[in-house]
């Protein structure tokens, strides 16, 4: 530690809000940091709530983040160091921490001899600030899909984004432009399931703060522009068994895919309408989830079909590994990940019946009438009527989302949008 004057003790919120304090370096040899607990009560604007889980109502008692001296790492900031805690309240992990239910649930799936291996696909748009001081989208005049170079990102911010990762120890796999401009896919480094996740709470959280140093808006919202395509974050994921061996891949079936696979597909399938208001969390998320829009909207599976949710790249042996498609980068990641994975498990445990991979375009025409529900309300309905999906999660986690959402729904229903206000104004 003596190569730092600072510690930034950071971590996720409910909201997937990157919280946290510095910490002198005497201070931070303590491996603790304390924190309200009613920061799990609030909403995007600040909001407290009495909700389960936010203590207003019990006297705002602390959590207590704690750290090891040795997980301290590298920041994108001088002469600091990061570090992600572990949450505990009263002694024990906090149970609506989404860490901690992602914690839990890689320890679930190591009883039973799997580890879970996760790689995430992040899409974003950049802003830039106009004359009139309002965030456009960000001028990329030669960019096209699968872009890269000056024409892409003529401000070269990407490429510092990339470059500060290296210097954290956050490793990317690739970015590119994406369909629509300014939107960019970035890919960081299949991990083990903590480890990656935790990468992209640091990714997101360095990214955003570069970009806002130079002038620029990094946006992750799942939809921000009306007319342009979605945002999204997808999961990948896949099982080694004790032996390091893949658990997805099995070379003895006519589609290379194993038991465990296809039972994953089924929990995913099985739980398609319950996930939703975990991995889609806010009112936006339901404007990206639309069909025809190649966003994880059907309730279906697929040979490296970019039409339905559950996709499985072509990719076999060591690289076998299911995609999940509906997430957005407004979830909290570690509640996504750990969410999408206690699906899997589900599907493993109670042998689902699965459906037919799916063959049609998803664009015209699809083999299902089952879909995510059509806006955040409904979605907060179905994740509490699907039980075994709570249960599996944790039901504080579970209590502590819907009411916090339930407000953000209420909030958006009793807003005059400026769409109404131009439209009507004039006329009515």
């Amino acid at each position: 530690m003596e190569a730092y004057k600072r510690v930034r003790v950071l971590f996720s919120d409910h909201l997937g809000l990157a919280r946290g304090k510095y910490q002198p370096i005497k201070t931070a040899a303590g491996g603790e940091a304390r924190f309200c607990i009613s920061l799990y009560g609030l909403t995007y604007d600040k909001q407290l709530l009495p909700v389960p889980g936010s203590g207003l109502l019990d006297g705002l008692p602390d959590v207590v983040a704690k750290y090891k001296e040795e997980s301290i790492r590298p920041s994108w900031e001088a002469d600091t160091g990061v570090v992600i805690p572990d949450i505990y309240f009263k002694g024990e992990p906090l149970a609506h921490c989404g860490r901690n239910v992602l914690k839990k649930t890689i320890a679930q799936f190591e009883e039973i001899g799997l580890t879970p291996y996760i790689g995430i696909e992040l899409e974003a748009y950049v802003f830039e600030k106009n004359s009139d001081d309002k965030w456009v989208p960000y001028d990329t005049p030669g960019a096209y899909v699968y872009g890269t170079g000056a024409k892409t990102d003529p401000a070269g911010l990407i490429d510092e984004v990339w470059e500060q990762a290296e210097a954290c120890g956050i490793e990317l796999e690739s970015y590119n432009s994406e369909f629509d401009s300014p939107q960019f896919e970035l890919t960081l480094k299949y991990d083990k399931a903590l480890e990656a996740v935790d990468q992209i709470f640091l990714f997101k959280t360095m990214a955003k703060e570069i970009f806002e140093q130079n002038g620029y808006l990094l946006s992750f919202m799942p939809k921000p522009l009306s007319k342009n395509g979605g945002s999204g974050m997808h999961i990948n994921f896949s099982f080694d068994n004790k032996k390091g061996k893949n658990e997805i891949y099995d070379k003895s079936t006519n589609d290379g895919l194993s038991k465990i696979a296809k039972k994953s597909i089924s929990g995913l399938i099985y739980h398609h309408e319950g996930m939703s208001a975990l991995v889609a969390p806010t009112v936006n998320s339901y404007r990206r989830l639309l069909p025809a829009s190649l966003s994880g909207y059907w309730a279906n599976w697929g040979y490296d079909h970019r039409g339905v949710t559950v996709r499985i790249p072509d990719e076999r042996g060591p690289l076998s590994r299911i995609e999940f498609r509906m997430p957005d980068c407004a979830a909290n990641p570690y509640t996504a990940v750990a969410t999408v994975l206690q699906a899997a498990k589900l599907g493993i445990e109670n042998n689902y019946d699965l459906p037919d991979a799916e063959t049609l375009d998803c664009l015209e025409s699809q083999s299902t009438d089952r879909h995510v529900p059509d806006n955040l309300s409904l979605a907060l309905e179905a994740l509490n009527a699907d039980k075994a999906l709570c249960q599996a999660v944790g039901q504080e986690l579970i209590d502590n989302h819907t009411a916090i959402k339930e407000q953000e729904w209420q909030d958006f229903v009793s807003h005059t949008t400026d769409w109404e206000f131009d439209q009507y104004l004039k006329y009515i």
